[in-house]
Formats: structure tokens, C-alpha cells, sequence
């Protein structure tokens, strides 16, 4: 019998295979080396072949895809309730194949290269705004072991040049040097997270889905970017609800008995899409008096019932389906006017 679908347990070195046939029975166990992998797969007759959405997984279903093979991902989370017995990796690559078959099975969209290459730029960011922030809340620290106060964030950055030429001869020469090392380093910073939104922003322009997300309120360069390499198309979305309810912008549900109990957003999918969403709705409700669209009437309708935080989420709910019909319509956002 031919193996219908095999589940791939993956590794940063080795992987481990569980093929089954279309009645579930296991046909195939198999531990194989990274190089050993592409090669024993490309003798397979075309099957589904499943894996997690982890590293390296969105390259081996391209590459897979071009074998002839039907590759699909599953997050991670998905797989967990399969696993029976004692976990080895034997037994998650049977789990795979084990989710792989419910008819219900959420599956992970196969990123393309330029996809994987935004996210990075996007990580590179992130990972440069966090350390910029590390800088100066150290600069801050170590001012204040001197009794020195200086204003948060950039402000305070941009005054500490004047403030320590003002007490030179009252602090050492070492600590003097330190901090112009920490102020070079926050500097540095700068223009690299500066070079790479000016990067983020004429790749959005070469894309013609970012420039129709660029269309939609509290949507800048920086998300509409972050949104293209996540979500592509978002076809993959039966519909907005569905993509708002993956970014975790949808209550929590904990109903039994019949009696239906809602908690706190779920924040489930990519927290700094998630972030960005929510930020950018704040921004649309500070300049919400100088609109007079159909959007800003239902956000001044919540905000009269609700706490603005609420309201924030919601508007940025609101957001992430207006962008899921730009994306997966092809159209642009236009306001309607009241």
C-alpha cells in the first residue's frame, strides 16, 4: 500500500518520519539526516506531507511543493492533544499525521521567500527598538546613582550631551566616558532602525497589497508591511472575523453549562502585529474629531458605552477586518462619508 500522508517531526540535524496509509495504519518509521532528507523524499510517490510551523518548515514546504507533494503546517499547539503515551519523536511524527486528519484542522499559510525576508527585517527592528530602550532607561539609571534627572526617553538622550559638559567637574572622567560610549551606542541605534523603515517603506511601495493597506485608518508603513509578511493575501481567512479572531483580538471564552463567560482578549498569532493594530487604533481615536466618516460615528457610539481601552481594542478589531478585505478582495478602503 502507498503511503496517503506523512508526518515529518523536525530537527535542527535530524528528522523523523511516521508515513500511514489512507486507513491510518503505519507503513513507515524512519530517522533520517538533514542531508539524507530531500533526497529519500524526492523517491516518494506525490503524498501530504505534513509538518509544524517551526523553524525551517516554511523552506522545506516550498521545496517539497516543487517535488510534487502536498506540504501543509500545523502550529504547534494543534499537535499537542495527539500525543499519545510518552513523547519521542517517533510518536509527534505520528501525532502530525494523527491532526493532520481532522476534517476541522486549521493549517499554517506556506510563507514565500519574500515573506521570510520582510519578517526578518521586521525582527531586526524590533530587536534594535528594544535594545535602544535598554540604552536609555541604563542612562537614566545610572544618572540617577549621581542625583542627575533627566527627562524619559528621547528627550532625555538628546539633553545629555549639554548636561554632562555642564557637570564635568563634578562627575569622574570615567563615568563621563561611559556614558558618551552609551550615547553613541543609542545613536547607532537610531539610524539603524531609522535605515530599516526607510528599507521597510520602499519595499512596501514595489507591493501593490501594502500600498492598498496603506488606504486603511491607524495602518502606517511599519504594519502594513509586518501585515504583508504574516498574513500575504489572507485568503487563507474564511473571513475578517476569522483573521481578527488568529491576531487574538476577540474575547476569551470560558462557557460552560450553557451560560456563556467572555474574559479578556485572547492575544493569540503575532503579538507585535497584535501591538501595532492597537497602537495605530489609539491613534485614530486621539484625531478622531477631525473626521466625519462612518468609522469615526461607530467609534464615538462604543466609546460612549465602553472604557476607551475597550474601545481601542475594538476599533483595532475593526481595523484588522477592513484589512483583511483590502487583502484578500484586492480593494482599496474608502471612507464612507456621513
Amino acid at each position: 500500500m502507498e503511503i496517503a500522508i506523512l508526518g515529518i517531526d523536525l530537527g535542527k540535524s535530524t528528522f523523523h518520519l511516521c508515513g500511514q496509509d489512507r486507513a491510518g495504519h503505519v507503513l513507515l518509521r524512519r530517522k533520517l539526516s538533514r542531508s539524507q532528507l530531500l533526497p529519500a523524499l524526492v523517491q516518494l510517490p506525490p503524498c501530504l506531507i505534513v509538518m509544524e510551523a517551526c523553524a525551517g518548515a516554511h523552506y522545506l514546504a516550498r521545496k517539497l511543493t516543487e517535488m510534487g507533494h502536498q506540504a501543509k503546517l500545523i502550529a504547534a499547539q494543534y499537535v499537542k492533544p495527539f500525543v499519545k503515551g510518552n513523547k519521542n519523536d517517533f510518536i509527534d511524527a505520528e501525532a502530525i499525521c494523527e491532526a493532520a486528519r481532522r476534517p476541522t484542522m486549521r493549517f499554517v499559510a506556506i510563507k514565500t521567500l519574500d515573506q521570510q525576508a520582510l519578517a526578518v527585517l521586521h525582527r531586526m527592528r524590533d530587536g534594535f527598538v528594544r535594545d535602544r530602550t535598554r540604552c536609555m532607561n541604563q542612562v537614566h539609571g545610572f544618572l540617577l546613582e549621581f542625583g542627575l534627572v533627566v527627562p524619559k526617553g528621547h528627550a532625555g538622550m538628546r539633553q545629555l550631551a549639554v548636561l554632562l559638559d555642564a557637570k564635568k567637574e563634578q562627575l569622574p572622567q570615567r563615568f563621563i566616558h561611559l556614558l558618551e560610549r552609551l550615547h553613541a551606542h543609542y545613536v547607532d541605534l537610531s539610524k539603524q532602525i531609522a535605515e530599516l523603515e526607510r528599507e521597510c517603506s520602499r519595499l512596501l511601495a514595489e507591493d501593490e497589497a501594502g500600498k492598498r493597506l496603506l488606504t486603511v485608518p491607524g495602518i502606517g508603513p511599519v504594519t502594513a508591511s509586518l501585515m504583508v509578511a504574516q498574513i500575504g493575501n489572507a485568503t487563507q481567512y474564511v473571513n475578517g472575523r476569522h483573521m481578527a479572531a488568529a491576531l487574538g483580538l476577540v474575547p476569551r471564552q470560558h462557557s460552560t453549562g450553557g451560560r456563556p463567560r467572555l474574559l479578556g482578549i485572547s492575544k493569540r498569532g503575532d503579538k507585535n502585529l497584535r501591538r501595532l493594530l492597537v497602537q495605530g487604533a489609539r491613534a485614530v481615536l486621539i484625531q478622531r474629531e477631525k473626521h466625519h466618516d462612518a468609522l469615526n460615528d461607530w467609534v464615538q457610539r462604543v466609546m460612549a458605552r465602553r472604557h476607551i481601552n475597550v474601545a481601542v481594542v475594538a476599533l483595532a478589531n475593526k481595523i484588522a477586518r477592513i484589512a483583511w478585505a483590502v487583502l484578500a478582495k484586492g480593494t482599496s478602503y474608502e471612507p464612507k462619508l456621513m
